[in-house]
């Protein structure tokens, strides 16, 4: 089978690397550090199947284009993209679908906003309706600055349209989980959980970004665990799509807190999270381009078999991410970290100069590393990151700690 994974990033890379087991893929467009790239419109090029990456390209209605091409396409149209397009709509979906989730508003007026800010507790969280690049959620514990923040996004002066509408909840409290499931319209199939590290600096302080780092399997996710939020979070939710019309034929993605009342649901995103796919992925057995094809067809019949070993991410960052990186940086050492046992790279931000490669992005390189256990997987992670750098690069020193 022929598969063209669309999109340019670390997770596109992983994508590609675990379904070029078993098929020939291409990426589009890809970067000079993702082999199979080519720069071609995905909409002008022969596959058997096509893999959407980003949430960008598909509130876009990129897979309905393909789709009405004739493609076999896994990723779901615009209609159910909107469940990242817009965090009020999601709001409103998984309300009608009896989902656990926090406390919440939407709000295009501030004094409203803040009204209801104040009614809560802390911590609290603001998020843009709209897409931000992983970027538009804000959890404080200061009241003044929450509501400077609604200020700022209902102004646009933060995050232009995307924030002219606001999210505003009550902030949970306890460890977060991650879950990918499959879905072909009616059924979903979950992968092995992951948990992912939002904040930019050490012992999860300073802003929010496109995620630091993660790791998988999660000793607080057993099968029993994963089954429970199979059917009552995505499931649930998958049927409230279906009964509004919708079939949804992607990744649903269950962004998870575990709280002193239970699991609850902070968002929904609509494709393989980044960089969760880069540890999820590598653990699959079995075959991935099958999985997505049955999906895809709406005939999902497979169950996804992982390894036991586990998997390690770190990410590497330009200066300045998550507020303003800086690129052009020469990359050195990507092949001693590739040489180093059980390590692989992915590449992100990158771009090509002269022989080598330059920093080109905010989250540059994943480094992955593969062990027995999470301990194992991480210290192999944490050596391959030892020989990469450029000016200004860093990383967390605490991804999987403990």
């Amino acid at each position: 089978m022929r598969i063209c994974v669309i999109g340019s990033g670390g997770r596109e890379h992983a994508l590609a690397d675990v379904l070029g087991r078993h098929h020939e893929v291409v990426v589009t467009p890809g970067n000079p550090g993702i082999p199979g790239s080519i720069p071609d419109d995905p909409e002008s090029i022969d596959a058997d199947l096509f893999v959407v990456g980003p949430e960008a390209p598909l509130v876009d209605g990129l897979a309905d284009r393909l789709r009405a091409a004739g493609r076999l396409v896994f990723g779901p149209g615009a209609d159910g993209a909107r469940l990242e397009g817009s965090k009020a709509w999601m709001k409103e979906v998984v309300a009608a679908a009896g989902v656990p989730t926090a406390r919440h508003g939407t709000f295009t007026d501030r004094d409203a906003a803040v009204a209801f800010l104040e009614s809560l507790g802390a911590p609290w969280v603001i998020k843009t309706d709209g897409l931000a690049a992983g970027k538009g959620v804000l959890v404080t514990d200061s009241l003044d600055r929450a509501r400077d923040a609604v200020d700022e996004y209902l102004s646009g002066e933060a995050f232009g349209d995307a924030g002219r509408t606001v999210v505003v909840e009550e902030g949970m409290v306890g460890p977060e989980l991650s879950v990918l499931a499959i879905c072909d319209g009616a059924r979903a199939v979950a992968l092995a959980p992951a948990q992912d590290f939002k904040r930019v600096g050490d012992g999860d302080e300073g802003p929010n970004t496109g995620g630091m780092g993660a790791y998988s399997p999660v000793g607080l996710a057993g099968d029993e665990v994963v089954a429970d939020v199979v059917d009552r979070f995505v499931q649930p939710t998958l049927d409230e799509l279906r009964r509004r019309g919708i079939n949804y034929r992607g990744v649903l993605y269950a962004g998870l807190m575990f709280t002193p009342d239970g699991p609850r649901l902070i968002e929904f995103n609509v494709r393989f999270g980044d960089p969760e796919t880069q540890v999820v992925l590598p653990r699959l057995d079995s075959d991935l381009g099958e999985l997505l094809a049955q999906a895809a067809a709406g005939n999902l019949e497979q169950v996804p078999v992982f390894s036991r070993d586990a998997q390690v991410t770190v990410v590497l960052a330009s200066e300045g991410y998550p507020a303003s990186p800086r690129t052009g940086d020469a990359i050195v050492g990507l092949d001693a970290a590739r040489a180093e046992p059980g390590v692989t790279v992915y590449c992100a931000g990158v771009a090509a100069s002269g022989d080598g490669l330059v920093t080109a992005g905010g989250r540059v390189l994943n480094v992955c590393g593969r062990g027995e256990d999470v301990a194992a997987a991480r210290e192999a992670a944490y050596r391959g990151v030892a020989h990469i750098t450029w000016p200004g690069i860093h990383h967390r020193h605490d991804i999987a700690a403990g």
